[in-house]
């Protein structure tokens, strides 16, 4: 049977953890009760250390095998946070925080990483050291470098380090993986531009700031249309434009502009910010105005290991069958904390099915209750494969 018969036995009980989770969404750092409730239950499973605040409000579960002949440490990632979105979902679970929603399904991935723990601690069928991550501050915070930063691979000894996170569009008992970038890098850029201010029936007299910062925005493409390799990927965004006046008649002193950049090659990566940079200055230089840019390194880019792949690969095979694991998935632009992990350590991050559901990042979104066992089976299946039992 693909699910395991102990944890599918489980399903009401993880479910309900999911939904309760669901209805008290926290963001970011700010995740003291999902923290606690996850501490909590990871003592009462028997877990052999339980340790909080790592990376603030990170929580990590040990659990030993019967035997640790082998010495492998595994580690398993889960992140917690939600979304400052107001949620349209209508369910009986729906979050009971306005402002606040786990529109990213990190509600399910805490559950099934909680009940894959349940699990082991009561078996124990492996040689080694399983390894639980429970991580805050995913959407944006980097909670997966804060983790690695408080020295969490080196205290927990960890060898290697495995992620997973929901997919909407991949049917429900399926996985989805591929060798290599698995997800961009998260680039983050502010630009402010100063100009002269005044009347709008004087343009003459002002340098118009609103015009510089529509030609920078139209510029901005370029940088991607003809500075990028065709067979390379990468995104530029500009998603803020803050004249800093709502008035009909005044052309304003100073604009600011905010967005994104996402690349999949560490080289294109330097490439994009170095025009990027170009672009708006010389820009700005052009319509007399002046400017400053921060550009700031987000998340790198979410590498997959190739041996961890396949292993991974082969995990999900297990679990759902050879025929319902995509081993060449297509890479996505979207960016991913684990991402710190994987560079501290060997490992592989993997697409679990969410059915035919609203995308991530959507207020109608919901984590799909039925892929629990499949989940909570890969990651259980894992740790007995990466550290057979003698």
């Amino acid at each position: 049977m693909p699910v395991v018969n102990r944890i599918a036995d489980m399903q009401d009980e993880v479910t309900a953890w999911r939904r309760d989770f669901h209805e008290n969404p926290e963001l970011l750092y700010d995740v003291q009760r999902t923290a606690g409730v996850v501490a909590d239950k990871l003592r009462a499973f028997g877990c052999d250390e339980v340790v909080e605040g790592i990376g603030q409000t990170g929580v990590v579960g040990v659990i030993k095998g019967r035997s640790n002949g082998s010495g492998k440490v595994v580690g398993m990632r889960a992140d917690m946070d939600a979304l400052p979105i107001d949620e349209a979902t209508g369910l009986p679970w729906a979050s009971r925080v306005p402002g606040k929603m786990h529109a990213c399904g990190h509600d399910g991935h805490t559950a099934m990483l909680l009940g894959a723990a349940k699990y082991l601690s009561e078996t124990r069928n492996f040689d080694g050291t399983a390894v639980v991550i429970f991580q805050p501050a995913e959407e944006g915070g980097g909670g997966g470098r804060a983790m690695c930063e408080d020295g969490m691979m080196e205290r927990f000894g960890i060898g290697e380090v495995y992620g997973m996170h929901n997919m909407p569009g991949i049917p429900v008992g399926a996985f989805a993986i591929r060798h290599g970038p698995m997800m961009a890098s998260a680039d983050l850029f502010s630009i402010r531009i100063e100009g002269v201010g005044g009347h709008a029936a004087r343009p003459h007299q002002c340098i118009d700031t609103t015009l510089v910062g529509a030609q920078i925005v139209t510029a901005l493409q370029s940088v991607v249309a003809r500075n990028v390799d065709p067979i390379h990927s990468a995104v530029v965004s500009v998603t803020s434009f803050r004249t800093g006046t709502d008035a009909f008649n005044v052309i304003p002193q100073t604009v600011e502009l905010k967005g994104t950049v996402r690349t999949l090659d560490p080289d294109v990566r330097a490439s994009v910010e170095k025009n990027f940079r170009r672009v708006v200055e010389s820009t700005a230089v052009a319509y007399g105005a002046k400017v400053e840019v921060e550009y700031r390194h987000n998340y790198p880019v979410t590498v997959n290991h190739a041996a961890q792949t396949d292993f991974a690969a082969g995990i999900a095979a297990q679990v759902a069958g050879e025929d319902r694991v995509d081993l060449g998935v297509a890479p996505l632009l979207g960016a991913e904390d684990f991402s710190f992990m994987l560079n501290e350590r060997p490992g592989a991050f993997i697409f679990l099915g969410n059915g035919d559901t609203a995308a991530v990042h959507h207020p109608a979104y919901d984590f799909n209750d039925e892929a629990i066992a499949f989940g909570c089976s890969y990651w259980a299946r894992l740790a007995e494969t990466a550290m057979p039992a003698s």
